[in-house]
């Protein structure tokens, strides 16, 4: 099964993919008004009910794509979890994994302009898997943690690789708003019988830059899943975005990065694409 979220005419809702059509499902599942309200219900077990026998309620490309999850409580980032991607920053593997966090009004939908913004033209692609939280937990076992999972999506984690670097610390130059795209869908759990066996891949007006399997992560998603809720305790609709492999732009030889025009594509087998223009800031 296939969820997005959209915006159609100013209202924005929550609906299920069939072919070509949507499916709206807002408000129709014990009240749910978007995917998160829907996870928090626990009703995902509600939602082939309601799609069965429902017409569809409009085609897709009537309506505006949004982030998958628009609202996360929380949207953890890991970095530095392919071995590739650490040896072309120089780096070494450590014994925990890297982790930082984004904000979710840095994000954008499928379809929507990723933004270079007016401080930089160190704008980078970075294609990775995210992984939405269906239940909630703190202390997850690593053997139960794929039960805390209500599906799979692609995520562009767009750098601005400068400010960045700024400071030992990620934070800022993982936060510029109109960096983060998410879609373009969520395949919900069910439909994946082996994520690792999936394949990554990004594109940059056609050309491959990056690709793995996801059978390539340094530290696998169990693990991540557990680690963090040691400290904090995930709840539904949070995002865990597992981290980029190597072929960044900041690294190649000469330094490429994504400008007004561009047109960058995350695609991840089983999953789908996720297709994003680029367009400057404007003030």
């Amino acid at each position: 099964m296939k969820l997005i979220s959209f915006d159609r005419d100013g209202q924005t809702g929550f609906g299920a993919v069939v072919g070509n059509q949507v499916v709206d499902l807002t408000g129709k599942i014990k009240g749910a008004v978007d995917i998160r309200n829907l996870l928090e219900q626990d009703a995902m077990s509600d939602v082939a009910g309601a799609l069965e026998g429902a017409a569809p309620s409009f085609a897709l490309d009537e309506c505006q794509r949004l982030p998958v999850i628009p609202n996360p409580r929380k949207i953890v980032c890991v970095g530095l979890n392919y071995i590739d991607h650490v040896k072309e920053t120089g780096r070494e593997l450590k014994d925990n994994p890297v982790i930082f966090h984004r904000y979710p009004e840095t994000q954008v939908g499928h379809g929507q302009a990723i933004q270079r913004p007016l401080v930089s033209t160190h704008l980078d692609f970075e294609g990775e898997m995210a992984v939405i939280i269906g239940k909630g937990g703190a202390h997850i076992d690593q053997p139960d943690a794929l039960d805390h999972i209500a599906g799979y999506a692609c995520y562009n984690e767009a750098t601005i690789r400068d400010w960045q670097s700024h400071t030992r610390q990620f934070g800022m130059g993982k936060n510029f708003q109109k960096t983060g795209a998410f879609g373009p869908w969520m395949v919900t759990a069910d439909e994946v019988s082996d994520y690792r066996q999936m394949k990554l891949q990004t594109r940059l007006n056609g050309e491959v830059m990056q690709q793995a399997t996801l059978a390539d992560l340094a530290f696998d998603i169990p693990l991540l899943i557990s680690y963090v809720s040691k400290a904090l305790p995930w709840l539904p609709g949070d995002v865990l975005v597992t981290g980029t492999p190597g072929g960044v732009g900041f690294k190649r030889t000469p330094p490429v990065f994504m400008k007004p025009g561009d047109h960058v594509e995350v695609e991840i087998s089983s999953i789908g694409i996720l297709s994003n223009s680029i367009a400057d800031e404007t003030q």
